[in-house]
Order: C-alpha cells, then structure tokens, then sequence
C-alpha cells in the first residue's frame, strides 16, 4: 500500500531533480552523443584520431581518452535514467514513497539523493 504523501515538497524536489537532469545532460554531451538509433541512450564519443599520426604514445593517449569518456559516460547516462525515472514518479504521484515497503522515503535520505527509491530500512535491497 502507498503511504499518503503529506511532508514532502514536490516543487522543491522537482526543482532539485530538473536542475540536475539539465546538468547530466550537459555533461554527457561533453563526453558524448545521443545514439542516431535509440534517443534515449548515449554513447562515448570516439578519440579523434589522425591517420597520419605516426606517434604511438599519442596514439596510446587517444585511445585512452575514448576508453575515459565511455566509462564516464556510462556512469552519468545511468544517473540520468534515475532522476528522470524519479520525475516520473513524481508525475505518477509515488514519489517519495519506498519501492520496497510502500512507507514513506525520509526527508533526509531524500534530500541526500532525491532520486532515492527506497527508505533507509531497504538501502541495501535491489528494486526490481
């Protein structure tokens, strides 16, 4: 059962929630680009490389460089699927409540992560 969501201020997290989408998606595109095929994935953006190149340690350094950008871009694309997974919840008017246990997510869980799915009491527990 949902609990009945009094104490938390929706505008606030909204805000909170957008703001940092807005930055995610900032980010990503400093490291990489929206997927022609699937608009809701990203993807690293290749090294810049010169054919004509002959040193192998630049060669090294740009491949290192894409390797960076995909780990980073993996890590920020995984964020931004939990704050706009959030907003949804928002939207659906679940938000705050716990995944898990149906109570209601404390404030300052909340306020430390506003994505947050579950309560303190289920932190460690996988949300299917």
């Amino acid at each position: 059962m949902i609990a009945h969501m009094t104490k938390i201020d929706i505008p606030y997290f909204k805000n909170k929630l957008t703001e940092e989408k807005k930055l995610l998606e900032r980010e990503l595109s400093g490291v990489g680009h929206i997927n022609p095929d699937n608009p809701s994935d990203w993807e690293g953006e290749p090294a810049k490389m010169d054919i004509q190149e002959a040193d192998k340690n630049e060669r090294a350094d740009r491949i290192e460089e894409f390797e960076t950008n995909a780990a980073i871009e993996v890590t920020l694309e995984n964020r931004l699927s939990e704050i706009t997974k959030a907003l949804a919840r928002i939207e659906d008017r679940t938000y705050g409540v716990c995944e898990i246990g149906g109570e209601e997510i404390e404030h300052d869980r909340l306020l430390a992560n506003p994505a947050a799915r579950t309560c303190k009491a289920h932190l460690n527990e996988k949300v299917i």
